[in-house]
């Protein structure tokens, strides 16, 4: 990796369940970042080869005919659309759905989300011809196509997994203009070159080849090492998920795989299986914004990192937080749950408690989601290739790392590499472009360090909190659903 650049984008939540970016920023943004990129890396941009992007999904961005953002974008964590999965549900039939899609609605994908806002902002949606990723609408402004990876397309809502083409049936059953969604592809696939008007406006070369792209998560998994079937690697952005690679959509149709999330993976002819809980590392990002003003201010003078003086806080307290339990459903909760009413809880806090006990239930408390989906996973039989492979966001925290392998009872290596999805793309538009042989490189290029190993003791204790864990949701379900009501009466 000769050039990194990285920026942290700002979360919009206008209303419960929102969640938003200012769309009209992303270009600005990935212009200024391929700036320092390219600068850092000291090569002309002639000499880049090739362009890939990717994602977090679900996402949607909804552009005009000029290809300009008319609204702003829904990232994955929103979750206004619980009316439309309820509809499309009541319409055609939840079975009906998922043997088409793979999936479930309460992911919120971009199928649903089209149904928002042709109820709540018809004049919205007569405005935009095409709706698009985050990556797709870099991708458009990057070559002027129109484009969407069967990657991405496995979170909107509409993507026929079988068939591997959209479900125009569903479409239209649902009241969506098809002439809505982009023209699909391979992720190797060359959908373009860089425009005359994108190299001026970033910097690149015009004529430079772009790749159609992949979901990060996939990038990140590809790019450090996971091709085979099997492999297993987690990440800990702003959501925590792990995926698991596979070929067989008899698992995806199967008891265990209609509650997980099932996508086309970025090798061809694979699979994905990503387990997820909403809120990841933006629970420990939340924590730092909202009641880790000091560490803050001693990041801003003494240039120390704020997450790292939170982790020493955290290390101090035994596991299983001297008796406190989160439940981390920050925004709602996917796999195995799917329950986009649940809400953030804190049980059992004491005037013994103080911030490391939060830091550190938090951090528990994503690792019991995550867990809540591997245990069944793992009882399946799907092929699991161990160690588990930790690879971007919060998974540099060694405490974090410890607590998952803990909780999960299994051995869990690092990955040295600390860029995650950009060199995923990266190596994608390699391969897309002719000029590396194949993903599996990743294999030769990866290096995994840190081995950390289960304690067995600490695995039997964080069992008695997890299982306390699943009651407490299991008590509080109903009452989320209740206070779901009352936040939509008094709140809107």
């Amino acid at each position: 990796m000769h050039g990194y650049a990285f920026a942290e984008f700002i979360l919009i939540h206008a209303h419960a369940g929102w969640s938003e970016h200012e769309a009209s920023s992303y270009w600005p943004l990935v212009c200024r970042l391929l700036q320092q990129a390219v600068a850092q890396a000291g090569v002309a941009a002639s000499e880049i080869k090739g362009i890939a992007v990717s994602s977090a999904m679900p996402c949607l961005v909804l552009v005009d005919a000029a290809g300009n953002p008319v609204e702003r974008a829904y990232n994955l964590m929103d979750r206004r659309a619980t009316e439309q999965v309820a509809e499309l549900y009541a319409q055609v039939g939840e079975e009906r759905v998922f043997q088409s899609i793979g999936n479930r609605l309460e992911d919120h994908p971009t199928l649903v989300n089209l149904m928002w806002e042709r109820a709540q902002r018809p004049e919205v949606l007569a405005r935009a011809t095409t709706a698009l990723t985050i990556d797709g609408y870099i991708t458009l402004r990057l070559t002027g196509q129109r484009v969407l990876h069967r990657s991405g397309a496995g979170f909107s809502g509409c993507y026929d997994l079988r068939a591997g083409d959209w479900d125009y049936d569903l479409v239209a059953q649902a009241g969506v203009p098809a002439e809505l969604l982009p023209r699909l592809c391979a992720c190797t696939d060359l959908i373009g070159e860089v425009t005359s008007a994108a190299a001026a406006d970033c910097g690149l070369a015009a004529g430079t080849p772009v790749a159609a792209g992949q979901v990060d998560c996939n990038a990140g998994w590809v790019g450090a090492g996971a091709t085979q079937i099997g492999d297993i690697q987690s990440n800990l952005g702003t959501v925590g998920n792990f995926g698991v690679v596979h070929d067989t959509l008899d698992f995806v149709y199967s008891n265990v795989g209609r509650v997980m999330i099932n996508v086309p993976y970025t090798v061809d002819g694979a699979l994905v299986t990503i387990p997820t809980t909403m809120t990841g590392g933006q629970s420990i990002r939340y924590l730092k914004e909202s009641f880790g003003q000091a560490e803050v201010e001693a990041e801003r003078l003494l240039g120390l990192s704020a997450y790292d003086l939170l982790n020493v806080e955290a290390e101090r307290v035994p596991p299983g937080s001297d008796g406190l339990i989160v439940l981390p459903f920050l925004m709602g909760e996917r796999t195995p749950l799917w329950d986009a009413n649940a809400r953030g809880v804190v049980f059992g806090l004491s005037l013994n408690h103080g911030k490391g006990h939060l830091v550190r239930a938090m951090m528990e408390a994503v690792a019991y989601a995550m867990y809540d989906s591997f245990s069944l996973i793992e009882r399946s039989g799907l092929k699991l290739n161990l160690p588990l492979v930790l690879n971007e966001g919060g998974a540099v925290s060694r405490l974090w790392r410890q607590i998952i392998a803990d909780v999960f009872d299994v051995p869990i290596v690092l990955v040295q590499r600390r860029e995650g999805a950009p060199f995923g793309d990266a190596l994608l538009a390699g391969v897309a472009t002719g000029h590396l042989p194949g993903l599996d490189i990743s294999r030769e290029w990866t290096t995994y360090i840190d081995p950390i190993e289960p304690d067995a003791a600490r695995h039997r204790r964080y069992q008695e909190f997890f299982g306390l864990y699943r009651q407490l949701y299991a008590h509080l379900k109903d009452d989320f659903g209740a206070l779901a009501a009352l936040r939509a009466k008094y709140t809107g």
